[in-house]
């Protein structure tokens, strides 16, 4: 884990200063990745009891990516500085079945394995959709349930509390530190291929991480075009904190990890 001395460099400082959050402060990033091999690897897991998608493995990834390869991705702004947090805890985005969006979030994603956070995701989506809500969508709920005016106003409130200032909100049970550490939607669910995401305005999320949908495409390996199976990725992240070359180590370690899914399987105790 990084010092704060280390984290809060001259440009970290320029950029908390210059770019306001989130209006123009995001960089976009794409790529497209074959997951042939890696579907193969869930099919078998799948037939030995082991429950997971795509999902979980991307999920798992980026949080043990944060803590081998991007750190400094693990933080947020607090009152014009750069923050570590002190865990690593991932948020997925559920549909439920009204058509409603909800999240679930996941405390200390990189020490778990496949199967820890299979067995995680599945009780906290099963909660999510009865109704049992998390933190953020706790407070999503109070703030809906304020007339117009006042809800601008509350709003506008919150984000400076919790957002600029990292204070807490005692009666909401949030804080700077209340959203996770990044946040995987997967769109290619509803039957999208690609989608540009907006960074949560409301919480302190370093980067948003979005899977398309999965389709046959002809591309060329060794030399030979072959139908593999591709999947579009795209992410936002904060200019403030985050800048290109933190997006490819990020984008690097995801092909490499795919290339070992095995290693997912075992729990990271460091």
């Amino acid at each position: 884990m990084k010092s704060n001395k280390e984290l809060n460099t001259d440009w970290r400082k320029v950029a908390s200063t210059i770019y306001k959050k989130p209006i123009d402060s995001k960089i976009y990033g794409e790529v497209e990745l074959d997951v042939t091999e890696l579907e193969k690897f869930i099919s078998e897991k799948r037939k030995e009891g082991l429950k997971i998608t795509l999902t979980h493995i991307f999920v798992l990834i980026l949080a043990r990516g944060l803590k081998t390869v991007v750190p400094e991705l693990n933080v947020y702004i607090r009152r014009g500085k750069v923050v570590q947090r002190p865990s690593i805890d991932g948020v997925v985005s559920v549909l439920k079945a009204n058509g409603d969006m909800s999240s679930i979030k996941i405390p200390d994603t990189d020490k778990m394995s496949l199967k820890d956070l299979q067995e995680v995701m599945q009780d906290e989506i099963q909660k999510s959709r009865k109704g049992d809500e998390n933190t953020s969508m706790q407070s999503k709920n109070f703030l809906a349930k304020l007339p117009w005016p006042i809800r601008n106003w509350f709003f506008k409130v919150y984000t400076i509390l919790t957002v600029h200032w990292g204070l807490s909100v005692p009666f909401l049970g949030v804080s700077a530190n209340s959203f996770g550490s990044y946040l995987v939607t997967n769109i290619g669910s509803i039957g999208l291929e690609k989608g540009y995401p907006a960074l949560l305005p409301s919480s302190n999320l370093a980067f948003v991480f979005v899977m398309g949908g999965v389709k046959k495409k002809p591309v060329v390996v060794n030399d030979e075009i072959v139908i593999r199976r591709m999947i579009n990725i795209t992410a936002v992240m904060d200019h403030r904190i985050v800048d290109a070359s933190h997006g490819g180590r990020m984008f690097r370690f995801i092909r490499q990890l795919m290339q070992h899914p095995e290693e997912l399987l075992q729990r990271v105790f460091v």
